[in-house]
């Protein structure tokens, strides 16, 4: 009964301070900076309120001790005192510290103005407008959803965390959630579909998507027009908090810091926190070990390479979302030639529907062959399928159609090998890209043949100068 009555006085006393504070500060520094402080006891003159976080704690005291002093002196006369008990955060659990003996100063102080309007728009890194009910620019591209998102073995697990996230964000163990892949594979469009749902789904949740080099901008212009202040007060009320490349934070000793304490407080705040990387964070270099221990709190997921019943689905989307026919052999086709990443592959396909387009003729097989030829770089162009079967059938006086067939003829079969041989030394084709150009043949087919042609060559000296001699002429173009 004692313990209430004293939490009733210490609330009384801190609603009192209140009234002061909410005269000198704009609406969202109040919300920011006093809303999430909670009186936890008054002892005699001294009142103890608990704070999120150690950087908190120290925010309050570098930018609104004399106001606070003024509040104090407003509620408990000039004998009043206040002292901190700050939340610590473990890693894995959140306890209260000791409280930490913090008084205000007693000495005279100028009374802190309130900000005007126009001082507010002018220190703000965004337009500020309306948070309450999430009507800030959220800076999403509403095109990437996860409706259109091509699901496969590569990106499985990446998909389902984050749809979780998008489903239950902040609920789930998935907080911060970091999805890691080369480029073009999705990472953007993954963070962004959660973005966009959690916006349809979740009516008044303030979600904000920002690449690391404009989080880096925004806070160095911040510091240049002393609003550092503006800057902090407006991340720390983000409810989803989506930041793209955090690789580039990588030697930005301040921007760290900064994004540390913003990473601490809307984590200890239960907001969500969704980030992308080129790398996994055991490998992310010039990153302070205390963020990177925050990164994998929660969960890490990876994009791969598509395979290619993924590729064909992409190349299947595609033509369906452009209202196009192609032939299944053309999609096949393309979804051989093209296996680095998502971003080249529909990249091909937006050349090759303009192309069509613009020659008002059906997209064929030919068309593909000549569309990739004006794409691919001049190194991909020497070490070509097409150009290694020329080379191929040309020295050995056979026919494309030859390599392709089932023939078990030694003088179809040793060509067909060599070519197979040259394809796995000369590209980066996988094995079941290039058994797919010889008669779609499986990748154990290739590997026989390979092996076959080296056997060849460590007993054969004449086998050994033709095939180096083929070689030769690729690196000659």
């Amino acid at each position: 009964m004692f313990n209430t009555l004293i939490e009733n006085d210490a609330q009384i006393v801190w609603n009192n301070c209140l009234k002061v504070i909410k005269q000198h500060v704009s609406e969202q520094s109040y919300r920011t900076w006093f809303e999430p402080v909670i009186p936890y006891k008054l002892l005699g003159k001294k009142l103890i309120i608990q704070v999120p976080s150690q950087f908190f704690y120290e925010w309050l005291e570098d930018n609104y001790v004399q106001l606070l002093r003024k509040a104090l002196d407003f509620s408990l006369g000039r004998e009043g005192q206040l002292e901190y008990s700050i939340v610590v955060d473990s890693g894995d659990r959140v306890k209260n510290s000791p409280p930490m003996s913090v008084n205000a100063p007693n000495k005279p102080h100028k009374t802190p103005e309130k900000e005007t309007e126009a001082e507010k728009k002018v220190n703000s890194p965004f337009v500020l407008r309306g948070l309450d009910n999430a009507q800030s620019e959220s800076f999403l591209n509403r095109s990437y959803t996860f409706e259109n998102f091509i699901e496969g073995d590569c990106n499985r697990l990446a998909r389902a965390a984050s749809f979780a996230v998008a489903e239950k964000p902040s609920v789930t163990s998935f907080n911060p959630l970091m999805i890691y892949g080369g480029v073009g594979l999705g990472k953007t469009h993954l963070v962004q579909a959660i973005g966009n749902y959690i916006k349809m789904n979740f009516e008044g949740k303030f979600v904000l998507y920002v690449s690391s080099e404009k989080f880096t901008s925004q806070f160095i212009n911040a510091i240049r027009n002393n609003s550092l202040q503006d800057f902090m007060a407006f991340y720390m009320q983000v409810d989803v908090l989506i930041l793209d490349d955090v690789q580039f934070l990588s030697g930005k000793e301040k921007t760290q810091e900064t994004f540390f304490h913003i990473f601490n407080h809307l984590h200890q705040s239960g907001k969500q926190i969704v980030m992308t990387s080129d790398r996994p964070p055991r490998d992310l270099e010039g990153m302070e070990d205390r963020l990177l221990s925050r990164f994998k709190w929660g969960l890490t997921a990876d994009l791969q390479s598509p395979d290619l019943e993924t590729r064909i689905a992409i190349i299947h989307k595609k033509t369906q979302d452009e209202g196009i026919d192609i032939d299944f052999e053309v999609i096949e086709y393309l979804a051989h030639s093209i296996d680095s990443n998502v971003r080249e592959l529909e990249g091909v396909m937006i050349s090759l529907i303009a192309q069509a387009s613009l020659t008002q003729r059906t997209i064929d097989l030919e068309l593909a062959k000549r569309t990739l030829n004006h794409i691919v770089t001049e190194s991909e162009k020497e070490v070509s399928i097409d150009g290694i079967v020329s080379v191929v059938t040309e020295h050995y006086s056979v026919r494309i159609a030859d390599l392709k067939s089932k023939s078990r003829l030694r003088s179809i079969v040793i060509p067909r090998q060599v070519a197979m041989y040259l394809a796995k030394e000369l590209t980066n084709l996988s094995l079941k890209s290039i058994g797919y150009h010889f008669g779609g043949r499986d990748h154990s087919t290739v590997i026989h043949a390979i092996q076959t042609v080296n056997d060849l060559m460590d007993t054969n000296k004449e086998m050994e100068k033709e095939v180096n001699s083929l070689m030769k002429q690729f690196k000659k173009k």
